[in-house]
């Protein structure tokens, strides 16, 4: 998508992203390619191979069995247990409040003519919990606790064997039927075309590294992805009412995900701007997670000055943000003229953080600008929502004569044929 040349005149950078490595592509498309290759052909055999070569760890029983599940459980502290309950209640309420909205529907349009839908869920899914660099709890909750409400029939979990044993324990806890110790681009070759161990599914979910996600985009056709997730990326579009410190904190919690992290600011007050610069630094000296969040910020941190609210609001649609906070007085009224975001945080209370951890909404969301075709996953994602139809005599009376008539003006003698049978049989019984 091109920047109109009439907001492009009216926004200025006082600090633009300037990347200074960019991955080699070729080769973590063709390292993926082989590893499918080898997986799909030698099964377990290969997955034990790439976690050597890859996770540097033996791994001699792929699943997780349910006392190691119960014993990860176990070791939670009480606190670290009770939080993440507390995060898989959130989501699941919210995921069944949505779940509530898709509804099956049946109508008849025209006399004896019968359409609907049902609502299905997925039957298997396989959910992709990255190791990382945090052991990060709310993870599995976001894409496995939303299949459950969802109705799938099973859910599988797969996790780099090196994972942290409070990943298990989170798989666990939010539901996962059975959990692997397979990471990387092995483990969404294993979902995909099925292992003596691990069985395949029908959709993958979860986000992953480049190489997870060079793994989506490959297997994609044969087994359903969610989406093709790129870093991370916060957003704030704020007026003269912003708040410096508040804004350089907001960009620098996101910026320690990943070195690779896009965090931004667009705002319509040239001081806010400089402000926030200054503050970005600022808090960067005192933060123990500086050493990942000081690059993002430094290679991918941006600071846009827009002339007017208009200007702001339209770049804002342009990035397409994967998260998108509104510091602005009416921050109501901004975000009804906003299209294009994955998530949106409204007033300055509402912190990426909170739909991170456990306020109920999902943190797997559209990056890379993906946020101006779709938005990110919720329980509609574990469903499939197929049409049906059928006819009673009047239903064929009303139809047919137009369906005859195309086919016949299309060349399709068969269609017509099809079509043409049904009123022959009712004009002779």
């Amino acid at each position: 998508m091109q920047l109109s040349s009439e907001i492009a005149a009216r926004i200025h950078h006082l600090k633009a992203p300037s990347p200074t490595a960019v991955a080699d592509v070729g080769e973590i498309e063709q390292t993926v390619k082989s590893v499918l290759a080898g997986v799909r052909e030698r099964g377990d055999e290969a997955l034990r191979e790439y976690s050597r070569t890859f996770d540097r760890a033996e791994v001699a029983h792929f699943e997780v069995s349910m006392a190691e599940r119960e014993a990860a459980v176990a070791a939670l502290d009480p606190q670290t247990a009770a939080d993440t309950r507390f995060a898989i209640e959130r989501v699941r309420a919210f995921a069944e409040a949505q779940l509530a909205t898709m509804l099956p529907l049946e109508v008849e349009p025209l006399p004896g003519l019968h359409l609907g839908h049902r609502v299905i869920p997925i039957a298997r899914i396989g959910a992709y919990v990255p190791g990382g660099r945090y052991p990060l709890l709310s993870a599995p909750v976001m894409t496995i606790v939303p299949a459950k409400v969802a109705g799938c029939d099973e859910v599988n979990a797969c996790l780099p064997p090196n994972a942290h044993q409070a990943m298990i324990a989170g798989c666990h806890l939010s539901g996962a039927d059975r959990i692997f110790r397979v990471g990387g681009a092995q483990a969404i070759a294993a979902m995909a075309y099925g292992t003596e161990t691990i069985p395949a599914v029908d959709k993958i979910v979860g986000p992953g590294n480049a190489y997870v996600n060079e793994a989506k985009r490959q297997v994609f056709g044969p087994v359903g992805i969610d989406q093709l997730a790129g870093p991370s990326e916060i957003f704030i579009v704020a007026d003269a009412s912003g708040d410096a410190a508040m804004i350089a904190t907001d960009l620098l919690a996101q910026a320690e995900h990943d070195v690779r992290t896009r965090v931004g600011l667009i705002t319509t007050d040239p001081k806010l701007a400089q402000d926030t610069l200054v503050e970005v630094e600022r808090q960067l000296a005192g933060l123990s997670t500086a050493n990942v969040a000081a690059p993002a910020w430094r290679d991918y941190g941006q600071i846009v000055v827009c002339d007017d609210e208009a200007a702001m609001l339209g770049y804002s649609d342009f990035i397409a943000a994967e998260h998108l906070q509104i510091h602005t007085i009416e921050p109501h009224a901004t975000a009804k003229r906003l299209r294009n975001y994955g998530s949106l945080f409204i007033g300055t209370m509402a912190s990426v953080v909170y739909s991170d951890k456990c306020c109920g909404t999902n943190h797997t969301l559209p990056t890379m600008g993906a946020g101006r075709y779709t938005g990110g996953l919720w329980v509609g994602s574990y469903v499939k929502v197929c049409t049906h139809q059928w006819l009673e005599r009047s239903g064929v009376e009303a139809v047919a004569p137009s369906a005859i008539r195309q086919s016949a003006s299309e060349g399709l003698e068969g269609h017509r044929r099809a079509a043409a049978l049904r009123m022959e049989r009712m004009q002779l019984g």
